[in-house]
Formats: C-alpha cells, structure tokens, sequence
C-alpha cells in the first residue's frame, strides 16, 4: 500500500464529499491542513470549491502548487438510494424483459406476506427486447436483429431517454451484439449515455449483470456531469493537475475511469477510510484492526487482517429493509467489504409507540442539519445529544465554522425525547447517545461473527468527525482494549485517499472444469485483463512498479456460491490444475472445515488487480512516557455513574507531544473533531501523533 505521488516539492490535495460535510486536506513536505465545511447538496462542487479555498489559505499553497487532486463522493449512492438518477432504458435478449422484476425468484423475508421488494431503476415501460441469443460458451444461436434495434430509435426518443444499459444474456463470454447495440444506437442517439452490461460487469449471472449495468447508467449522467463541472471549476482555479476518483475497492482511478464507470463510486468514501485504518495497522504493527468511521450520517464499519481491510465483489444498496440481505439493488463491483448504519451525528431520535428511543436512520443532513446548528432544524439528532452530554465545544465545533446553539439542542431533546419518556434533557441525550453507540456495537458484533472472526484484541481505529466522541464507549461495550484516534482523525476518509494505490480490478467470466483445464484459453483470458487493468494504472501512475494480484472463483460442480483461489502470476501450464486443485481443496477446507470428495471442481470466473507499489510502511520507536501538559479548560461532561455533569480537564491535542499521557475522564480537543476518553481509558501519543487510548 502506497501513496500516490506528485510532482517533488507539489503539494496532495484531497477531497471527500459526505451527506453533511465535505472535507478537504493539502500536503506538502510532511505538513498538512485540513478543512471541514457544510456540503451543498444542490451543487456539490460549489462546496468543494469552499473548502478548496479555505485550507489553501490556511496552508500557504497557491492552487498552481497543487501536483495532485484525490477525490471520493457519495452522490453515486445518493443518487441511487434517493431515485434521483436519469431517465433509463434497458435493452435486453428478447423474452428476458423482466429480469430485473424477477430477480432472484424468491423472498428474502418469506413469512412476511406485506413483503416491499426493492424497485427496479428502470420501470417496465422503459424495458425493451431486441431478438438476439448467444450461448454460455459465446457462440451466436441468433444473429443481431438490427432492423429492431434501429425501430426502437423513435421510442427512445419520444421517453425522453437520457441513459441506456444494454444487457443480453451470456455476452459476458461473447460481447459482439452488445457492442453492435452499442455503435448503432451511439451513432443514432448522440446526447444518450450508453452502458454495455458485458463492460461493466462481464460475468455470470444475469441479474446481477442487468442490475449493475442499469445503476451505472442510472448514476452515469448526474456523476458524468459533476465530475465535468468539477475538473473545469479546479482548472478555472489554477488547479491543472491530474485529478483521480477513489473507488469502492480501495483503489483510485482516472477521471475518465471514473466517468466511464461511476457505479464503482458507490463506496468511494468510505473506502477511503478504510485505506486509512489499513495503513495505521501498518505503521504500527497492528495485525487485527476494527475501522470505525462516524461522520454526520452514517457510521462504517471494517474488518481488517493483516494491513488489509476484507473486499468482496459484491454489494447492495438502496435495501428496502436496514438488515435484511436481498431486499436492496445488487451490484457485482469490487468493493472494500464494511457495514454501513444510518448512525451518524445527524442521524434523528425519537420515541415510537413502544416507547423506546430509535436513532436512524433517518438523518438530518447538511439542510436543514441538527437543531444546535440553527439552521432550520427541529428534530433532535446525535450531534444534540452530544452538545447537551457536554462532549463537544460549541464554539470550536468544525474549527469554529459553525457556532452551536445548546439551548436548541437541549429544547428538541427535551421536546421528542424528554417528554414522552419523563426524562430530563441530560438523560434524554444520554438515551440517545447510548443508544445509538449500542447500535453501532451490534453491527460490529454481528459483521464479525457473519464472517468468522472475533472482536476480542482487535485495536479500534475510530476517525470521522462524530467517532471520537463515541469511540471509548463503543470499546468498552465490544470488550476492545485499545482505540486509536489518528492525526486529523476529523477528516479521516480525505487523509485516507492520500494513501491509496492506484489500482484496478478487472473480472471476466469464462467456464472451466478442473478435470478439462485448458491453460491457452484460460492465459488468454487473463492476457487480455492484464492489458485493460495495467493501461488503467499506468494512466494515473506512469512508470510506477506494480503489483498483480490473480484470484479464480472456483466452486464443486452443483453449488450456487464459489470461493476465491490464488492464481500464480505467470503464464498457466498443464501441471496448474492439479496446484489449483490442491488450493480450492485448503481454501474449502478453512472455510468449511471439510473438503467433499469424488466432486468435480470447476472455475466460474477470473480476477485480476493491479496496483501501484510504493514505500515500505513508516515504523518509530515508541517515545517515552511524559506527563501531559496543563488543560486548557474544564468542560461540564455528563457522567453516567451519577447521571450528572462532572467537570473534567479539556486538552488541545495540539499541545500534546508524543509520549503525552491523559488519564480518563477527559477531553481532547481539535480543530475538526474532539475525543472523550472515559474513566476507564487512559490516552497516550505515540510517535505518529496518533492518540492511543487504553484500558486501565
């Protein structure tokens, strides 16, 4: 794991778009500035630009001092979970009109006869089939009928179709009418953005394919048109470098990638910080970490073993049902494997006919924000439950951007959440706040156990403007004895895309059976992954030493799931289906515990990633222990052992050096964020600046 280079002496500037925030970070020569503003939804690239001209300020960096611009956003997802992407059209194999309604022919929550299915992004009217059939192996069966595709022109046209998605069955192994689709209807439709199912997701499984296909085309005008506006906004600045987009896998990719393919935007954010945690168990010799990433609207949560976070190549969005698998929009694009809650500082309480305090995921965003913000906001939410808990600054908040009105969060609190319960506003924001740290230990807990790991000596890496605030009690409901709060911990995901490769992830699916291995074919098909991914990272990181990964998706013959088996990086011989048959076996055998025998093993797909190789990971000896400095202030922090508030020392953590020692219950404070540490935690700086909190 790297960090992208620019130009000697150029400054790194990188930017994250949230639901609430938007956070921007420049480095240059190991000094770095940060920048926090409230994001605007309406146009988010008038918020970057904000944010942009604010640390550059703070910093001393002309925008020609710029080398490099990083970008991660949430719009694809928003985009995606809202309804507000184009007006999309699919064109399928004749007869497979519905696939997308059909889905997976079963329901995901069987004994719930009120069951809400997620709705197609393209409604039946705007679904169209062309007669045309490929076989699973690629031969044609039925030549293109391209007189239909030509009909089809005027119908487009009179819907008003903005994007389209193309999606025939098996062109994952043959994509020859699909691309015709593609030049007849490009040449006749010049203003539409077009999709071809078998480029963006060229593997097995038709829904998933048609699925994938049409949220790209969805997403790809809205994120086409932004990213346009964006590039143009930072050249008209100054700003003339070279800017990449972060990708859900970890990676980062071009703009032109980006714009080519912007479903894999979808976790662009938050795979940003866990690029970040991934590095600081790196640096600090951490083998088992939990990345807990809160900011204003949801809270994200990773696994990650051995300096890598755990990736998948599949993901849902927009569920119509917070935990239940199936009920969202399947996507098959590399992604860092993480769950996401609406808990986040603007995540809304309130109290349900049971009487029981609910937290999310309804969030109050940027517009109209919560109540302290004074902005239009009446509902109470995290962040007021945190002003009234004491735990942050009202006039430091977000570097002393936004001033924070208590007395608003006290009244909204006291209002939905008080009232009902006949609480006081203080246990009213305790509930909430317990509450909402209770939610977030569930999903940690229930993310671990669903994929066999445990919790017990993990260290938790807490960044995101709202985690630090939370982290310490999170830690000791999950039975954690160490929270890390990085240097600018507030804009953690941003710091993270500095520290990304330059990567990309190509899958192709093509059938093979163990028992018929045929290395020329299967060299082929990786020769031509090899081509598209290194052409992709030697675009944004020319001349850079890279790194190929190959994985096969493998399974026994009749199951429906498969498990990835490492491939050697070199040309495949004969001798190579016994070695893959012996890997599947000791993979299989550690998932399951058993291998099954006399069953044929076959190959479903093919993965391929590149990556830029950088430095080594930084490792410093650990400073010595030091007492801390004076506190700067004392803060009134609600006590749960007593239900009342408690003066405690508050710290500015830019005061503290390493080897620095803070004894629990206390308060650090910084420009974008601020730690608790509780009683039971005491707070020490290692040799990064990093604050290390450990149970005493």
């Amino acid at each position: 794991m790297n960090d992208v280079a620019a130009p000697s002496g150029a400054a790194r500037l990188a930017v994250d778009i949230g639901g609430t925030f938007t956070d921007v970070v420049v480095e240059r020569d190991g000094h770095r500035a940060t920048a926090k503003v409230l994001t605007t939804p309406r146009a988010p690239e008038r918020g970057v630009m904000a944010a942009i001209a604010v640390v550059l300020g703070d910093a001393g960096v002309t925008p020609g001092d710029i080398g490099i611009v990083i970008h991660g956003t949430t719009l694809a997802t928003n985009a995606l979970i809202e309804r507000k992407g184009a007006r999309t059209a699919l064109i399928a194999t004749a007869g497979h009109r519905d696939t997308l309604e059909l889905a997976y022919e079963d329901r995901f929550s069987e004994y719930d006869v009120y069951i809400d299915k997620p709705v197609p992004l393209v409604p039946r009217h705007l679904r169209y089939t062309v007669p045309e059939r490929v076989d699973a192996r690629g031969r044609v069966l039925l030549a293109l009928d391209e007189r239909a595709v030509d009909a089809l022109v005027p119908e487009l046209e009179r819907q008003g179709v903005e994007s389209l998605a193309v999606g025939f069955l098996h062109a994952y192994a043959n994509p020859a009418h699909e691309r015709r689709v593609g030049e007849i209807l490009g040449a006749r439709l010049p203003g539409v953005w077009i999709t071809l199912a078998s480029e963006v997701c060229p593997e097995v499984r038709e829904y998933e394919r048609f699925s994938t296909a049409c949220a790209n085309a969805y997403v790809q005008p809205l994120m086409a048109g932004y990213l346009g506006r964006l590039a143009t906004m930072l050249k008209d600045a100054g700003i003339a470098c070279p800017l990449f987009l972060m990708l859900s896998g970890g990676g980062l990719a071009t703009l032109e990638t980006a714009m080519r393919y912007p479903v894999r935007l979808v976790e662009s954010g938050p795979a940003g910080g866990a690029m970040l945690a991934s590095r600081i168990a790196e640096e600090c010799g951490l083998p088992s970490v939990l990345s807990f990433d809160m900011g204003g609207t949801t809270a994200k949560i990773c696994l990650i073993d051995g300096g890598r976070p755990r990736t998948s190549r599949s993901l849902e969005v927009a569920r119509m049902y917070r935990f239940l698998k199936g009920s969202g929009l399947p996507l098959r694009v590399p992604v860092i494997e993480m769950v996401e809650i609406g808990a986040g500082g603007g995540s809304i309480a309130t109290v349900d006919a049971l009487r029981r305090i609910r937290v999310g995921p309804e969030s109050a965003g940027a517009e109209p924000g919560p109540a302290c913000y004074a902005l239009g906001g009446t509902a109470p939410t995290v962040t007021d439950a945190d002003v009234v808990l004491g735990r942050i600054d009202v006039d430091g908040f977000a570097g002393g951007t936004l001033k924070l009105h208590a007395g608003r969060a006290n009244d909204a609190l006291a209002r939905a959440v008080g009232a009902p319960l006949e609480l006081t506003g203080a246990l009213a924001a305790f509930g909430v706040s317990e509450v909402v740290e209770e939610n977030m230990a569930n999903a940690a807990r229930v993310h671990a156990i669903e994929r066999g790991t445990a919790l017990a000596g993990r260290t938790l890496v807490a960044f995101g403007g709202a985690a630090p605030l939370h982290a310490a009690r999170i830690a000791e409901k999950l039975g954690i004895d160490r929270v890390i709060v990085p240097t600018a911990a507030g804009v953690g995901s941003a710091v993270g895309f500095l520290r990304a490769p330059v990567a990309y992830e190509v899958v192709r699916s093509r059938y093979m059976r163990l028992a018929e291995f045929d290395p020329a074919v299967a060299n082929a098909v990786l020769a031509e992954m090899q081509a598209e991914a290194r052409a992709v990272v030697a675009a944004g990181a020319p001349g850079a030493t890279v790194v190929e990964t190959r994985l096969a998706d493998m399974r026994y013959v009749g199951q429906g799931h498969e498990i990835p088996v490492p491939l050697p990086v070199r040309p495949l011989a004969d001798g190579d289906g016994a070695l893959l048959a012996t890997s599947f076996d000791e993979r299989y055998r550690a998932q399951y515990g058993r291998t099954v025998a006399g069953v044929e093993v076959e190959i479903l797909s093919w993965s391929l990633t590149v990556e830029s190789e950088g430095a080594p990971p930084d490792r410093r000896a650990t400073p010595p222990p030091r007492p801390g400095p004076p506190p700067i202030d004392r803060r009134p922090l609600f006590d749960p052992a007593t239900t009342a508030h408690t003066d405690v020392p508050v710290y500015a953590r830019d005061d503290l050096a390493p080897g620095s020692i803070v004894r629990g219950p206390a308060v650090i404070a910084e420009a974008q964020t601020t730690t608790v540490v509780s009683a039971l935690f005491a707070a020490r700086v290692d040799a990064f600046g990093h604050l290390v909190l450990e149970r005493v």
